[in-house]
């Protein structure tokens, strides 16, 4: 399937992995794509290390197993890479998106990764979910960025998609749904290569 894309969400239980995955398969699938997202977890608890998944294609997708050579990692947490193969899979070409204030220039040099091929991305997401949401749950800020780095999902037409979401969950919250979608609007717009 040459227009499968796969992609794996890094977290810690309760950082939102297994939400932003659902969210953006689901906005995916609003534009007309096969999707997949799944979480991958045990007895984990708030905190533990955890994973999510996606698979977007314009074709129905026959795989069903895990993703073990994502073409785009999300990383939620970056201190999961001290401890997490956060790179496992990744080829020349692939692409990792990183939630820290650090500079993608910096991130490569301190991983040791600058000659590898991989496109590294960062947005510091947990700052912008504190400002825009009031909380750190950098979820939706890496939803974001990770519209803006896959590149074949209209942004406009996700925040549409989030917006109808969020109002279902939070109808009596209108603050948490500006919220979401500003940190999404901004994730996209201040992720850096």
């Amino acid at each position: 399937m040459d227009n499968l894309a796969e992609i794996r969400w890094h977290g810690r239980g309760g950082q939102g992995a297994k939400t932003a995955a659902l969210l953006f398969g689901e906005a995916a699938m609003s534009l007309g794509q096969y999707i997949q997202a799944f979480p991958e977890y045990g007895p984990e608890r708030m905190g533990a290390p955890v994973q999510s998944f996606n698979r977007i294609s314009p074709e129905p997708i026959t795989l069903h197993c895990g993703v073990t050579s994502p073409d785009i990692v999300v990383v939620l947490d970056p201190t999961l890479i001290a401890t997490v193969d956060v790179f496992q899979g990744l080829n020349e070409g692939d692409s990792i998106i990183i939630n820290t204030e650090k500079t993608s220039a910096a991130i490569s040099e301190e991983l040791n990764i600058k000659d590898k091929g991989i496109n590294v991305y960062t947005v510091n997401a947990s700052g912008i979910s504190k400002e825009e949401i009031g909380r750190d749950i950098p979820n939706t800020p890496m939803l974001g960025a990770l519209v803006k780095i896959y590149g074949k999902l209209d942004v406009e037409h996700v925040l549409v998609d989030m917006k109808s979401k969020l109002e279902k969950k939070f109808r009596h919250k209108p603050e948490v749904i500006e919220g979401n979608l500003k940190a999404i609007k901004r994730a996209y717009g201040e992720v850096k290569s």
